[in-house]
């Protein structure tokens, strides 16, 4: 079957949409922007999480230790080495390098608006930002901290950060815990949010996209790109079997049902969001896609069954610039903290 039992909630509403969308007497009916709004929603101004209520402390806390080296084993690896904010939250390779120059087995997805994503990582195994960021801390390809008491001893050699965890963690005895470290790095996380000029033309500004966008967002809805490809995210609201139609040669990574275990999860990813998809390149999980028209025309063969003309691929991916937003205003890096007498040394090994 097309869709999954886990994927029917998400996708009912949108089902009912390409119902419509495919009579006639839809298509004589709503506008562009109708549809659009049917399909798409804005961006949130940030990803609340009723477990993890955003402070600015938390947030502040967060930025820090998003960017500190020393959550790494080595002390060279920080998040942001992977997931850097001033190239759109990637690192443009397409599989990123970790502890003693490992390479990873796939591409390092985009940060930024990933808290709009259902769950996290390419097949689904954190359920939340938070749970994410505790993944590549302790992977021994990428900063190969041996465990979480390893990670707190770090961070509490550190003597600036106690009194920020004391305030974004108020009245815990011990608050410098491993679970509080991915509280802190979530809640700075859910703060990153590029709007775009699509955004305004979901909230009714009719100008916002020029008509060559236009043209190409009435393609990604009619060609059907829009099954997977919907929401706030663009995306990022379900899982979907690679080669849904046409089977991709050579696929090693079965995906989701390495997590499962379930074989009818074989070659299944989470779809990912659309949001500056433009600016993340390499695609796909092994980043083996490295242009969006690539992509455009990959997707349509292998998930949709069709050979797109040139021209509709060049209007599809100019309606995907227009997901692109502007950066936050300060991506850099900030004055990381001393370290402190017994800060562990950096371990090459």
């Amino acid at each position: 079957m097309l869709l999954r039992e886990e994927m029917t909630a998400p996708l009912r509403n949108l089902l009912l949409a390409l119902c419509l969308l495919s009579s006639s007497a839809y298509a004589a009916g709503p506008t562009l922007e109708e549809q659009a709004r049917s399909i798409f929603k804005p961006l949130p101004a940030r990803f609340e999480s009723a477990t993890n209520p955003i402070t600015p402390q938390k947030v502040a806390l967060g930025r820090l230790l998003f960017f500190d080296k020393r959550l790494s084993k080595n002390h060279d690896v920080s998040c942001n080495s992977c997931h850097a904010l001033d190239k759109y939250g990637v690192d443009g390779l397409a599989t990123s390098t970790g502890h003693r120059q490992q390479k990873g087995a796939r591409n390092a997805p985009t940060v930024y608006n990933a808290g709009d994503h259902f769950a996290q990582f390419w097949d689904g195994r954190a359920a939340t930002l938070e749970e994410q960021a505790k993944g590549p801390v302790l992977n021994p390809v990428e900063m190969a901290m041996s465990d979480p008491a390893a990670v707190e001893k770090v961070v509490a050699s550190i003597p600036s950060y106690a009194p920020l965890f004391a305030k974004a963690f108020p009245g815990e005895k011990t608050p410098i815990t491993f679970d509080r470290i991915a509280l802190a790095i979530g809640a700075f996380e859910r703060t990153l949010v590029t709007p775009s000029r699509f955004d305004a033309y979901l909230k009714g500004d009719a100008n916002a996209l020029d008509a060559a966008e236009k043209k190409g967002l009435g393609l990604f809805i009619s060609q059907g790109c829009v099954a997977c490809h919907n929401g706030s995210a663009v995306g990022g609201g379900m899982y979907q079997k690679l080669g849904l139609i046409e089977p991709v040669a050579g696929l090693v990574d079965e995906g989701r049902s390495a997590v499962t275990k379930n074989p009818d999860d074989k070659f299944h990813f989470k779809v990912p969001g659309l949001r500056n998809v433009d600016k993340t390149g390499p695609y796909l999980h092994d980043g083996s896609i490295a242009t969006l028209d690539a992509m455009v025309i990959f997707m349509a063969r292998h998930q949709l069954g069709k050979a797109l003309a040139s021209e509709d691929v060049t209007s599809i991916v100019q309606f995907l610039h227009a997901l692109t937003g502007p950066l936050p205003r300060d991506v850099s890096a900030p004055k990381t903290l001393p370290s402190g007498k017994l800060t562990p040394k950096g371990d090459p090994t």
